[in-house]
């Protein structure tokens, strides 16, 4: 579906209980002064997730007329869909409003290599507008030893690398918060935080409240059913070496076996798709199975 110049992704998707799979793909036509990275920032995109989905396009130059995709469409984390789920793997959040049936989802920055983002459940403590950022002593040392010294306190404004507003989680030191950097979001850079666009942390902090749980994790394959098609979703990992960028075939199996119907009907997998889905990890959902498939694989027939 192409989309205009003018269009606004909101990130705002229907997700009924029985929806693993949210959003759609789109198309967007360049234009000479773009850009990946003014692309990204408005349809709501991290820059690497708008690489992966377009190989070999320039990210300074894509050329007018190129056919940018949009990789807009996301299966779901395989997790409770309660308050905020971060999914390092994909460098994405998704909010799940109390008692509505919709998902928000935004793109973010993770911890780099050495840096890395904690695992696990906790909260948002509390949360601030014009936070004040006091650098953790490892942060100012590694600073120092870099030649760019910090000082022990930075106060709001555009040079606060926190940003215009922060949430606060129960694992100390640890934040979700805004940049004054926003061609940042995307990428592995913080020194552990989350990291979202200026414009998509207001839109954050105004929808949740201390007390909201979070839980993060790390989900680089992801398999959920939409309609009558189950969809595999691989994501590279971003920042180590390339033997190790691509989840392995187990964790590919593992996830395919966690979307099995329950019923325990026979399933006929596309192991072609698949196979390609693993070798390109490029994010996007891809069709591997069918109810269809399943109801031939049933009554012993063949599935094409």
């Amino acid at each position: 579906m192409p989309v205009s110049a003018a269009a606004v992704y909101s990130g705002v998707w229907q997700a009924a209980a029985e929806d693993a799979v949210v959003g759609r793909n789109m198309t967007y036509i360049a234009r000479y002064e773009d850009t990946l990275l003014d692309i990204a920032r408005r349809f709501g995109m991290g820059l690497a997730e708008l690489r992966l989905a377009n190989p070999g396009v320039d990210v300074w130059l894509p050329g007018e007329g190129t056919a940018i995709r949009l990789p807009s469409r996301f299966v779901l984390p395989e997790t409770p869909r309660s308050g905020l789920v971060v999914n390092v793997a994909e460098m994405r959040v998704y909010y799940y409003p109390k008692g509505e049936a919709v998902v928000h989802t935004w793109p973010i920055s993770i911890g780099r290599v050495g840096w890395e983002t904690p695992l696990g459940e906790t909260s948002i403590v509390r949360k601030k507008a014009s936070p004040t950022w006091y650098p953790p002593e490892s942060i100012r040392e590694e600073a120092a030893r870099s030649g760019d010294p910090l000082p022990r306190v930075v106060g709001p404004g555009p040079d606060n690398p926190l940003g215009s507003h922060a949430l606060y989680l129960g694992f100390p030191q640890y934040l979700i918060h805004g940049t004054n950097k926003p061609f940042s979001i995307g990428m592995r850079v913080s020194h552990g935080c989350v990291r979202m666009y200026p414009e998509h942390i207001v839109e954050l902090y105004e929808l949740v409240k201390p007390g909201t749980p979070v839980t993060l994790v790390h989900q680089g394959v992801k398999a959920g059913w939409a309609g009558d098609n189950l969809y595999l979703e691989v994501h590279p990992e971003v920042g180590v070496p390339e033997e190790k960028k691509r989840p392995s075939m187990t964790e590919v199996v593992s996830s395919l076996v966690a979307a099995t119907p329950a019923s325990g009907e026979p399933m006929v997998l596309d192991w072609g798709r698949i196979e390609k889905a693993l070798a390109t990890a490029n994010g996007i959902p891809v069709a591997v199975a069918s109810r269809s498939t399943i109801a031939a694989a049933g009554k012993g027939e063949s599935a094409n």
